[in-house]
């Protein structure tokens, strides 16, 4: 039996695909637009290759903050065109006024208009083939499950949810003694001994199990996933799956013997990343207390009128290793707000100010956490502080959720730039597994990654 697959992009291989060819657009339009018109300012040549290369990485870098490769935006056609225009003004200007390593300004103005049209309508047809072609169904990636029948359904419309490419198309009954039966009535249940027949017939991309009781793994499953393993055939485990595909930990679907599939990242003991880490986070923190005076009176203004009240807030968060702390804020709810108790925030929470809209929306109300960054209670990237009565409260419900803390709690994390504001013990399970995927995989270009995006949640008001 042949492995008959064809053709899918992975997450990580169709991001690679639009950074690749995005530049690569941009840079054949402007060797067009060079040949047929009047257009010098941006000439290819050996001796000025660098202009090439630097215009590449504004691109790259400056789509990701404008949230280019993000597949569920470049699969939507207005939200992409929303993108190429600010990524494209924003790389231009950049372009433009940077001094020294780019092309000297043109004295006809014609000129940037030709080198902004050709960036535009580059990205803007390389996108409109993206998603008519590569983003379509004819790309989907066809799996089949094994798994017991309580879980069946939960674990379909969970893969479905991350990625509507990829399709679970069949499940395997395995142990064919017990009835099998799933309320997704476009998957087929196939029982084990006709499972090679099916494949036959179908053009099968990877198998993944998802089964924790061993019992449950029988001589003849065993056998089969051997003989399919050795024709070729992909076989992987679902939270390897789920991780890999949402970039969280499915702390749900793993035992309590838990630190089995969790190593930690080497970068969380490596003494040079930690150094430069904490010399990083002292720089940020003295620029952002800067920023913090200069938009002072701002905010002094703003309070005044849209707060009436004191201006700082206060309030006492679990830190590394469960050691308590007090975090700063600028206040943005009303006087008494918690006088029924601690509760969380919650969206268009009637507690919160106008203006305390404003600065949440805009993470204004963070900036006196430089403080807590500067005296070392907070680091700039870790899993965000919560209240020891909520901390409490989530640890009864999961048992890893203290795990959280054997990190310094950050400004923004992993969580923060991938889901909302979470205002119930589901949404913290959500953010939790978030955080323990930034605890197992922390790197630099992780750390690079979440400072992008929270450039993003900043830009497109998305704080809660």
């Amino acid at each position: 039996m042949q492995s008959k697959k064809k053709i899918h992009f992975e997450v990580s291989e169709r991001k690679i695909l639009l950074r690749v060819f995005d530049v690569l657009f941009v840079v054949f339009a402007l060797y067009i637009v060079g040949e047929v018109f009047n257009f010098d300012y941006f000439n290819i040549t050996p001796s000025n290759f660098y202009w090439t290369i630097l215009l590449g990485i504004y691109i790259i870098f400056i789509g990701t903050i404008f949230e280019m490769y993000n597949l569920q935006i470049a699969s939507n056609q207005f939200q992409i065109i929303r993108s190429i225009v600010l990524t494209t003004v924003t790389t231009v200007l950049a372009y433009l006024l940077t001094p020294y390593f780019t092309p000297a300004l043109p004295n006809n103005r014609i000129q940037i208009l030709y080198f902004f049209l050709a960036i535009f309508f580059a990205l803007l047809i390389w996108r409109i083939f993206y998603q008519k072609f590569l983003a379509s169904q004819r790309f989907q990636k066809k799996v089949i499950l094994i798994c017991e029948n309580q879980q069946a359904d939960e674990l379909i419309a969970g893969l479905k949810s991350i990625d509507p490419h990829y399709s679970i198309i069949a499940v395997v009954n395995p142990n064919d003694a017990k009835e099998y039966k799933i309320a997704n009535k476009t998957v087929k249940v196939l029982k084990l001994e006709n499972l090679r027949k099916f494949i036959r017939k179908v053009s099968i991309s990877e198998i993944v199990i998802a089964t924790q009781n061993t019992d449950e793994i029988t001589v003849s499953l065993y056998n089969e996933l051997l003989f399919l393993l050795e024709n070729g055939f992909v076989i992987r485990e679902y939270t390897q799956v789920y991780e890999s595909l949402t970039q969280r930990i499915p702390v749900q679907f793993v035992s309590r013997d838990f630190y089995k599939y969790f190593p930690f990242s080497r970068s969380n003991q490596n003494k040079l990343y930690l150094l430069s880490t904490r010399i990083f986070e002292i720089i940020i923190a003295l620029l952002g207390l800067s920023v913090g005076i200069v938009i002072f009176p701002l905010i002094f203004i703003g309070n005044l009128c849209g707060n009436r009240g004191k201006m700082f807030y206060t309030q006492i968060r679990v830190g590394k290793n469960g050691k308590e702390f007090s975090i700063f804020k600028f206040r943005t709810m009303v006087k008494n707000a918690e006088s029924q108790g601690a509760v969380f925030a919650t969206t268009n929470d009637a507690r919160i100010t106008p203006f305390g809209k404003f600065l949440r929306k805009t993470r204004l109300d963070e900036f006196p956490q430089f403080y807590n960054i500067l005296k070392g209670d907070m680091a700039v990237i870790g899993p965000r502080p919560e209240r020891p009565v909520f901390v409490n409260k989530i640890a009864e419900v999961m048992p890893f959720y203290q795990t959280r803390h054997v990190l310094k709690p950050g400004l923004t994390g992993w969580a923060q730039v991938n889901y909302s504001y979470g205002d119930s013990i589901d949404d913290s399970l959500i953010k939790l597994q978030y955080d323990l995927y930034y605890i197992k995989h922390r790197s630099v270009f992780l750390d690079l990654n979440i400072l992008i995006k929270t450039l993003s949640t900043i830009l497109f008001f998305r704080g809660q």
